[in-house]
């Protein structure tokens, strides 16, 4: 099973990573000035996670796949690491939908 890991950036932002079972990660979210908006990011990663139509397939101007996941009001929650083939890319979103719903949160922040 995967985990949510809040941490704090050294701009003193907070942000949160997905990683799947093997420890990769496979989500990263924007920064977020209070921990309360990191953690309802969170929520909003595992209530979206499972509508595929929140996904947003790209290609980076260097040709390589990624993702973003959006919320309801359209901003982006999270966005994905590079991939070198669009089924990598599948595969990541595949693993957000599993894990996202039951992850746990491990908060490194402190």
């Amino acid at each position: 099973m995967g985990k949510f890991v809040i941490s704090k950036r050294t701009d003193g932002e907070f942000q949160f990573n997905l990683l799947a079972g093997n420890g990769q990660v496979i989500l990263t979210s924007e920064g977020y000035t209070a921990k309360a908006g990191c953690e309802n990011g969170i929520e909003s990663v595992r209530k979206n996670a499972q509508d595929d139509s929140k996904f947003e397939r790209k290609t980076s101007t260097n040709d390589k796949f990624y993702f973003t996941l959006k919320a309801t009001n359209g901003q982006v929650i999270g966005a994905s690491q590079m991939y070198e083939s669009e089924s990598g890319r599948d595969n990541g979103i595949a693993s957000v939908k599993e894990n996202a719903p039951e992850s746990t949160i491990d908060d490194q922040s402190a």
